[in-house]
């Protein structure tokens, strides 16, 4: 009871500031000090959500670079992870420093440094070229919450398993994946919010050929109309929404740090 609870509030906390934008996405003619529109209209939700329009073409884009960003940063992660937060070795500290260092640089001075550099490559306006420049801010999130999973992950598990003769594919899904799976469902939300929300690293190195919805929704603020703006920023958000209520749920149920007891 006191978990579900927990999750409501978190979600409540969430969904709450998107309030204002719900009325402008339905209101016509809405201008302060009015405490609720004069008149209201589904006009602004026909627009953003006509299969002829560009929502559904940014969703998809926005879902497959996500999608594909946190899965490529698990498998970065989860090795790195395991060794942040089982080993202890000279220059460890450093180590640390380097894989948070991706955070502290401004998104811009990363997209013009990379920029040149993908476009000989032959990654500039590509798929995969943005999906990389997405791992660099994702990635680290992902290492940082795997380290502190693994900082309270009981090892010897693992020993005494291959010791009753488990293969090392059994140990990783038997012992490993179980024991990890709170953490690793973290540490994939945070890689997958992280590259959801990106914006100016899409627009530089998509080079506005990968139209993903925040790009959508930046360009469509520019144009003024507050309420296919605010109906474009839900449609935005709901996924979000929707995977932090399942990522707090796991949190509250199982917390993040497992002993492997």
């Amino acid at each position: 009871m006191g978990s579900r609870i927990a999750v409501v509030l978190i979600v409540v906390a969430i969904l709450f500031p998107l309030v204002p934008l719900v009325i402008h996405s339905f209101a016509r003619g809405y201008v302060f000090p009015q405490l609720v529109p004069a008149e209201w209209s589904t006009r602004a939700w026909r627009i953003v959500l006509a299969t002829d329009g560009g929502t559904w073409n940014a969703l998809r884009w926005s879902v497959v670079v996500a999608v594909a960003v946190t899965a490529l940063s698990l498998l970065v992660a989860l090795p790195a992870g395991r060794v942040l937060g089982l080993r202890t070795f000279r220059g460890k500290r450093v180590l640390e420093f380097l894989v948070l260092t991706p955070l502290l640089v401004p998104a811009v001075a990363v997209a013009i440094g990379l920029d040149i550099t993908f476009i000989r490559l032959g990654l500039s306006g590509t798929f995969w070229g943005v999906v990389l420049v997405h791992l660099i801010p994702a990635t680290p999130y992902a290492v940082l919450v795997l380290a502190g999973v693994f900082a309270n992950y009981d090892a010897d598990l693992e020993a005494q398993a291959r010791t009753l003769g488990a293969s090392p594919l059994n140990v990783f899904r038997h012992v490993t994946m179980p024991a990890i799976k709170p953490g690793l469902i973290i540490a994939g939300f945070f890689a997958f919010i992280v590259s959801w929300s990106q914006y100016v690293l899409t627009l530089q190195i998509g080079g506005g050929k990968i139209l993903t919805l925040p790009v959508l929704l930046v360009s469509t603020a520019s144009g003024g109309d507050v309420a296919i703006t605010g109906a474009l920023t839900i449609v935005s958000a709901l996924p979000v929404v929707v995977l932090l209520g399942l990522a707090s749920r796991h949190v509250v149920r199982t917390g993040l740090g497992t002993t492997g007891t």
